[in-house]
């Protein structure tokens, strides 16, 4: 589709919620760490609505929203009448520094996103797409180390909306208003009761943003009665329970990962997690059999054999169902057989 033909008319574009996306920038990028440590995207995101925020994204969450399109909206999709010419994201890369990787896909991305955001209505309202966007309680809780990168200007970006397309405004997380609220400050926004409140993010457990009548502001959860809800949340935080042992188990702690509950580590990463955490060179990794015994972890396959078998174990939400064991190296005490 040719962008001449993109391009929406203005009352078009007025009909968009204001929580939609119109414009994202890479800001920065920075470390994390999983079982080994990565880098993510901090991205400055715009609205119609004029609100700004910050979202974390890793390049495989872009990959993962790519396939979806692809599928979804690509050339592909024979019975898909909506199909259009999606931008192309930058390729995996498996070799090279980290850091060195993420820096360089940053032009690209940037030119990824400003493509995206150019697409017809239909892709700007596709759910996965606002899903990409939202800040979640986890982005707004991250505290930028530094935005290093300037911040090139945005503008509107319209697209034009085929006749057999409707833009619906129930699709976006919105709430009724249950009480009149008047704010104490230029900040908050005014509503009455009655209104309906299209939500653009969380602030904190008591304070929403959102738009009424084109005016943006923040207001107190207790004064809405939410109609719908946030998208489930992209929170990478999950939790490796860990137990410690000298002569018994003198240690239980959970360790904060930013991987999915289905990763498989590596045996060099698990065991350079562990070193940091405890704090020492000498130790062995371990986990615990059907019969109650601990075997000892001695490469990549070992570390597959206990994930597949805690697969059947009951979860806990956020919990990995496998368990490490932390002993000594040359403690055999912990073992039936002594060798």
């Amino acid at each position: 589709m040719a962008a001449a033909q993109q391009l929406r008319a203005e009352s078009d574009f007025e009909q968009l919620p204001d929580d939609v996306v119109i414009s994202a920038n890479i800001a920065d990028i920075e470390e994390k760490r999983g079982f080994t440590s990565y880098f993510v995207f901090v991205i400055e995101v715009k609205t119609k609505g004029g609100s700004k925020y910050l979202i974390y994204r890793r390049y495989r969450q872009f990959y993962a929203l790519q396939s979806k399109l692809e599928e979804r909206f690509g050339p592909d999709n024979k019975l898909n009448p909506l199909s259009c010419t999606l931008p192309t994201l930058p390729a995996k890369v498996y070799v090279g520094v980290k850091q060195e990787i993420a820096e360089a896909r940053i032009p690209a991305l940037n030119a990824y996103m400003k493509h995206l955001l150019g697409l017809p209505v239909w892709v700007l309202m596709d759910e996965d797409v606002r899903i990409f966007f939202y800040q979640s309680t986890y982005d707004s809780e991250q505290v930028p180390h530094a935005l290093r990168r300037l911040r090139p200007h945005t503008r509107k970006v319209k697209n034009e909306t085929p006749q057999n397309a409707s833009l619906d405004r129930l699709a976006a997380p919105r709430a009724e208003a249950l009480f009149d609220f008047t704010g104490n400050s230029k900040l908050e926004l005014n509503f009455k009761v009655g209104d309906v409140i299209f939500l653009l993010s969380r602030i904190n457990k008591d304070w929403l943003e959102g738009t009424v009548r084109g005016t943006t502001g923040i207001f107190p959860l207790s004064f809405v009665k939410i109609l719908k809800d946030f998208p489930e949340e992209d929170d990478p935080t999950n939790w490796l329970r860990c137990y410690y042992y000298e002569d018994t188990i003198s240690t239980i702690k959970d360790i904060a990962v930013e991987e999915d509950l289905s990763s498989t580590p590596l045996y060099k990463d698990l065991m350079r997690l562990m070193r940091h955490e405890f704090q020492r060179e000498d130790i062995a990794l371990n986990y615990r059999d059907a019969e109650g015994d601990l075997i000892r972890l001695l490469s990549d396959e070992d570390v597959g054999l206990m994930v597949r078998r805690a697969k059947s174990l009951p979860t806990r939400k956020r919990l990995f169902s496998w368990k490490l064991h932390i002993t000594l190296k040359d403690n055999y005490k912990v073992y039936n057989t002594v060798p």
